[in-house]
């Protein structure tokens, strides 16, 4: 058990509801914040406190409009946080044993 080390988790993504807007970013293209809300269930203030910590870390990209005079935001995975993604996928397999 020489792999075992936990500490090589992106402590960025390694929170529930980040994990869970990376999980549904990284299957599509982009999603508008309602989608992200829906499928994440959460509120939004909670939502734009995690999106903003994963755009801080260079893991997601918004797009900000507006569409008939109302707001709407657009999120997608940068190169950045695919590859983030992608590696903590990897070190949680290799802690559970799936390597």
């Amino acid at each position: 058990m020489a792999d075992y080390d936990h500490t090589l988790l992106d402590d960025v993504i390694h929170s529930r509801i980040r994990l869970a807007i990376m999980a549904v970013l990284i299957a599509v293209d982009q999603a508008e914040f309602t989608f992200l809300k829906e499928k994440v269930n959460a509120t939004d203030g909670n939502l734009s406190v995690h999106l903003k910590k994963l755009d801080e870390a260079g893991y997601v990209s918004v797009q900000k409009r507006f569409v008939d005079r109302k707001p709407l935001s657009s999120y997608r995975l940068t190169a950045r946080g695919r590859r983030a993604f992608e590696s903590y996928v990897e070190r949680l397999e290799s802690l559970i044993g799936k390597q």
